[in-house]
């Protein structure tokens, strides 16, 4: 980990994939289960079991760098499959990336992805609750209280119609 003397990281440039679950070749499969296990369950010591049966049912967002190597990810969930509106989750950048603004250009990018693909509806998003002023700059709004989920705290949010 870069100590806080350590100049800025370099920008990362990554390629993005929108796909359905059927459409994901059997290595985006694995390094996207990869790079959520490796930072949900390793890196935030949360136990739980990640293919959670939704994610046959959703849209991936993969971010790869030139050499391939999956960096960013996120899903996008119909509306009526976890809420009532759209919703985006598991949203992750892997630690070598981080500081990169990768996580900034993942959620733009699920953003444009989600508001093709289900346009001028509302997008609903269990976030953790240290998170809330990040999405809070991508215009999410925090509805509710904050809740444990696995052990973090969480708070829901919604975006409103873009």
């Amino acid at each position: 980990m870069p100590s806080s003397t350590s100049p800025p990281a370099l920008p990362v440039r990554l390629h993005w994939r929108w796909l359905r679950y059927g459409s994901l070749a059997l290595d985006d499969l694995y390094d996207t289960l990869a790079l959520r296990s490796a930072i949900f369950s390793v890196e935030q010591r949360c136990a739980y079991l990640d293919p959670d049966g939704f994610d046959r049912q959703c849209w991936h967002l993969l971010g790869r760098d030139v050499t391939g190597t999956l960096h960013a990810y996120l899903r996008g969930v119909d509306p009526g499959v976890k809420y009532p509106e759209a919703s985006i989750g598991r949203v992750v950048t892997s630690a070598a990336i981080r500081g990169t603004g990768a996580g900034r250009a993942l959620v733009a990018e699920g953003l444009r992805c989600t508001d093709s693909t289900w346009p001028a509806q509302p997008l609903r998003i269990s976030a953790q609750a240290h998170l809330l002023k990040f999405y809070a700059g991508f215009g999410f709004v925090a509805v509710g209280d904050e809740y444990l989920e696995d052990n973090i705290p969480h708070i829901e949010m919604l975006r409103a119609v873009p």
